[in-house]
């Protein structure tokens, strides 16, 4: 049985559950429900803090895991390993201090650095041969420098606003590109490719539609140019032998495009359908 960990609760939670009920397997009906067997798929859930769940991996406790690949790296696990990215809860992490006065990293030597991820900083500032002073937190890193605790933040960066209502100014190289993970632990568990496989159909099925429209059959080569889809379109005879009806696969950005360039060409009866499920 394949034991897979779970974040509980967080950013990560909520999208991971939908995910894994997308890819076929059972839920947790109670939000407080720390274990669950899924005896159909032979499967068996832990939900855990998302901090712990690579160190659960690399123990060897449990065989798989979704967490963040900042997280991942912050517990400094290298028995625990990311196998797949998720395409989701996507952050980066940045450096940031008073307006004007940090441009580098090579800055920091010897300054104290608050973060709420400690290891992950440490690593990139020793990788980067900068020995700063590191501050650990668990949460509202903005006001470290406002209250004297710390020089300097490394703090996840959407749009800069908080960063900026906190007074200050973000500087230096992207740290990480942070997202959701799968992560193994050496030695891939049976039933860890049934999982790969069902969460890459999901990924697939949120990313792409089959777009269908009927077409001259002399502009066929045309149409194709635009939407090839993922291996080859498939083309079918319609009554009327001028026409055919086509179908392909095609991302879900930039449909509505593709659907106006088709029209233009000459295709009818344009339709999209979602995809629930898939296997590529």
């Amino acid at each position: 049985m394949l034991r897979i960990a779970v974040p509980n609760k967080g950013s990560l939670s909520e999208t991971a559950a939908e995910m894994l009920a997308e890819a076929g397997y059972a839920g947790r009906r109670d939000s407080k429900t720390l274990h669950l067997i899924d005896v159909d798929n032979d499967v068996e859930f832990f939900f855990l803090r998302p901090r712990d769940i690579a160190t659960y991996v690399a123990s060897g406790a449990l065989d798989v895991g979704i967490t963040g690949r900042d997280l991942l790296r912050d517990v400094r696990q290298p028995d625990a390993r990311e196998i797949e990215q998720l395409g989701f809860a996507r952050s980066t992490f940045r450096f940031a201090g008073p307006p004007g006065r940090y441009s580098s990293i090579e800055e920091l030597h010897g300054i104290r650095v608050a973060s709420a991820y400690p290891g992950l900083v440490d690593d990139y500032l020793r990788a980067h041969g900068v020995e700063a002073q590191l501050v650990p937190l668990d949460g509202a890193v903005e006001s470290a420098v406002r209250l004297g605790v710390a020089d300097v933040i490394a703090d996840v960066v959407e749009t800069g606003t908080t960063l900026r209502q906190a007074g200050l100014e973000i500087f230096g190289p992207v740290i990480i590109e942070s997202e959701a993970v799968l992560i193994s632990r050496p030695g891939d568990a049976d039933g860890t490719e049934t999982l790969l496989r069902r969460l890459r159909g999901v990924m697939v099925a949120r990313q792409y539609v089959l777009l269908d429209y009927d077409l001259p059959a002399d502009l066929v080569d045309q149409a194709v140019a635009i939407s090839p889809g993922r291996e080859s379109a498939t083309i079918s005879p319609l009554r009327d032998a001028a026409w055919v009806a086509v179908r392909v696969m095609i991302p879900r950005r930039g449909m509505n495009r593709v659907m106006d360039e088709l029209y233009a060409l000459g295709a009818r009866a344009i339709l999209v359908t979602a995809i629930h499920a898939a296997r590529l």
